[in-house]
C-alpha cells in the first residue's frame, strides 16, 4: 500500500484540478482532458482561443496576470490577443460540463467495483469510497479508508493509549518514560517486599517501613553499612569505636585540607600582586596605543578624503573618455559610410556599360552552395550621369529552375536621384554577358523589359525585384577546362541600349 499515491478528496465547488483520467476506463477523448493539467475537465472554462481548462486550472494560470495560452503555442496557433489569458477572459462551458458530467465512470481506486456517471462520481462517491488511499495524519502511512479504524488502533506508531493506572493518555512510543514517572504505577518496597505501592506513596511508607534499610548517619565521615532501620541503634552501640576512629580521621582530614587551602590563598594572593603591576603596566601602554590610534585615525580621515576627491576626478575622466569614444565611433562609421560610397563612385560607369569583376569564385561559389551567401550584388552603374541607376544579382549555384544547375543573373532597376525625370517604365534592351577571358565565345543573353513588371516600373524602395536569366549559364560548362575562368576571376558584362533617351 505504501507505494500508491493518496486519493485526492472530493471538490464539488471546483477548487481542484480535473479528474483522474482512469474513471472513463475506455472512453477517453482528447477533447475531454483539460489543456493545462491533462486530466478529465471539471468546471470547465473555454477560452477566447477556444481551448477549455477546468475552473481551478484556469484561475491558477491568470492569478499572477495575464498569460499566454501554452496550448495555442504548442499548436503553433498563437494570436494575440486572443490568445492571452487573463481574469475575465473565459466563460463557463456549460455544454462540455454536461457533456463530461453525462460520460459513464468507474472507480479509479483498486480493489473498488463502484459505476455511475462523472457527475454521480463527483456528487456522492469522490472522496466517499473505502479503497480511496489516504494518509494517517500521525505517522504519515498510506493505506486504504477502511483500515483507518483499525490502523489508528492497533498499528500506529504515533497513536495514543490511556494509561491503566493513572488513566492519563501518552504516545505508544513513551511508553517506558510514562512508567517511569507515572504517580500511580505499582512498586515494591525492598525492606517489607510489600507490593502494589503507588509510587506516590512510597515515600512515605519507607519513611514508616521498619524493615526498609538506611545507611548508617555516619556514612558521611566513612562508615559504608546499610541497616534495617529497627536495628540502627544497635548498629550504632556495637560499633561505637570504628565510628570514633573514622570521625577522627575524618577531622584531621578537613584539617589538612584547610591548611592547604590557607597556602593556595596566600599563594594567590601573591599572584594576585603581580597582576595588579602587570595590569598597571598594560594601562599605560593602552594610554600610548590610544594616542597613535587618534593620530592614525585622524590621517586616516584625511587620506579617505583625498580618495574621494580621486574618486570624483576619475569619474569626470571617465565619462570623458566615454564620450570621446562615442565620438570616435561616429566618425568612424561616417568613414566607412564615406569609403563605400567612394568604392561605389569609383565602379560606377554612366554609359550603360558595366564590367563586373568577381574574384575568388571558387570560394564565392561554395559559399552559394552551403547556401550562406546565395546572392551577390553588384556596384551600381547608370545610363548617364543623371540616368537610370542599375546593378546585377548573381547567384553562383542558380536560383529558381536553375538552382543546383546554372548560374543565374538578373538585372535590378534601382532608386536614383533623378528618377522623377526619367522616363517610366524602364524600356531599354538589357544585354547581359559571361566574358570568355581569349576572346572568343562568350556567353550572351539579352532581353526587352516586360513594361507591364513591376520589375521595371518607377521603384519606390531601394531596388526593385530582380529580373533576368535563371538559366544564364550551366554549371557543367564552368566545371569543365574553360576560359570564362582565370586566376579564380570571373567577369560578367551588362550593356544597356540608349537608344530613344
Amino acid at each position: 500500500m505504501a507505494a500508491q499515491e493518496p486519493s485526492p478528496p472530493s471538490s464539488l465547488e471546483g477548487n481542484k484540478p480535473g479528474f483522474p483520467k482512469k474513471i472513463l476506463a475506455n472512453n477517453l477523448e482528447d477533447k475531454h482532458l483539460c489543456n493545462s493539467c491533462q486530466k478529465i475537465l471539471r468546471r470547465p472554462l473555454q477560452a477566447q482561443c477556444g481551448h477549455r481548462f477546468c475552473s481551478f486550472c484556469f484561475n491558477k494560470i491568470v492569478s499572477s496576470g495575464p498569460q499566454k495560452c501554452s496550448a495555442c503555442i504548442k499548436e503553433d496557433l498563437f494570436e494575440e490577443p486572443t490568445s492571452i489569458l487573463k481574469q475575465g477572459g473565459a466563460f463557463p462551458d456549460n455544454a462540455a460540463r454536461r457533456e463530461v458530467e453525462a460520460l459513464a465512470a468507474v472507480c479509479p481506486n483498486e480493489g473498488c467495483t463502484w459505476t455511475g456517471t462523472v457527475k454521480e462520481f463527483e456528487a456522492s462517491h469522490e472522496g466517499n469510497c473505502d479503497f480511496m488511499i489516504i494518509m494517517c495524519p500521525s505517522c504519515k502511512e498510506l493505506m486504504r479508508a477502511n483500515e483507518q479504524e483499525r490502523h489508528n488502533e492497533r498499528e500506529c506508531p504515533e497513536r495514543t493509549l490511556n494509561c491503566k493506572y493513572c488513566k492519563e493518555p501518552f504516545l505508544l512510543k513513551n511508553i517506558k518514560a510514562h512508567d517511569e514517572i507515572c504517580p500511580k504505577y505499582p512498586m515494591i518496597c525492598e525492606g517489607c517486599a510489600k507490593k502494589k505501592i503507588p509510587r506516590e506513596k512510597y515515600v512515605d511508607h519507607i519513611k514508616f517501613c521498619s524493615k526498609f534499610k538506611t545507611p548508617c548517619r555516619f556514612h558521611v565521615v566513612g562508615c559504608d553499612t546499610s541497616v534495617e532501620k529497627e536495628k540502627i541503634h544497635d548498629h550504632e552501640r556495637q560499633c561505637s569505636y570504628e565510628h570514633l576512629n573514622l570521625l577522627l580521621h575524618f577531622i584531621m582530614g578537613i584539617k589538612l585540607q584547610l591548611q592547604s587551602e590557607k597556602t593556595k590563598v596566600s599563594e594567590l594572593s601573591r599572584r594576585c600582586q603581580e597582576l595588579e603591576l602587570k595590569v598597571s603596566t598594560f594601562e599605560n601602554i593602552v594610554c600610548v596605543l590610544n594616542r597613535e590610534m587618534e593620530r592614525s585615525c585622524t590621517t586616516m580621515e584625511a587620506y579617505n578624503r583625498q580618495h574621494r576627491l580621486d574618486q570624483d576626478k576619475i569619474e569626470i575622466l571617465n565619462n570623458k573618455v566615454r564620450q570621446l569614444e562615442r565620438t570616435v565611433s561616429l566618425r568612424d562609421l561616417s568613414i566607412v559610410e564615406m569609403e563605400g560610397k567612394m568604392r561605389e563612385m569609383s565602379a560606377a560607369t554612366y554609359d550603360g556599360i558595366f564590367i563586373w569583376k568577381i574574384s575568388d569564385f571558387t570560394k564565392k561559389r561554395q559559399d552559394a552552395v552551403a547556401g550562406r551567401a546565395p546572392a551577390m550584388f553588384s556596384p551600381a552603374f547608370y545610363t548617364s550621369k543623371y540616368g537610370y541607376k542599375m546593378c546585377l544579382r548573381i547567384y553562383l549555384n542558380g536560383d529558381g529552375t536553375g538552382r543546383g544547375t546554372h548560374l543565374s543573373l538578373f538585372f535590378v532597376v534601382m532608386r536614383g536621384h533623378s528618377d522623377a525625370l526619367l522616363k517610366w517604365p524602364f524600356n531599354q534592351k538589357v544585354t547581359l554577358m559571361l566574358l570568355d577571358q581569349n576572346n572568343r565565345e562568350h556567353i550572351i543573353d539579352a532581353f526587352r523589359p516586360d513594361i507591364s513588371s513591376s520589375s521595371f516600373q518607377r521603384p519606390v524602395s531601394d531596388m526593385n525585384i530582380a529580373s533576368g536569366c535563371p538559366l544564364f549559364c550551366p554549371l557543367s560548362k564552368l566545371d569543365s577546362k574553360n576560359s570564362y575562368i582565370r586566376d579564380d576571376t570571373i567577369f560578367i558584362k551588362a550593356i544597356v541600349d540608349l537608344t530613344g533617351l
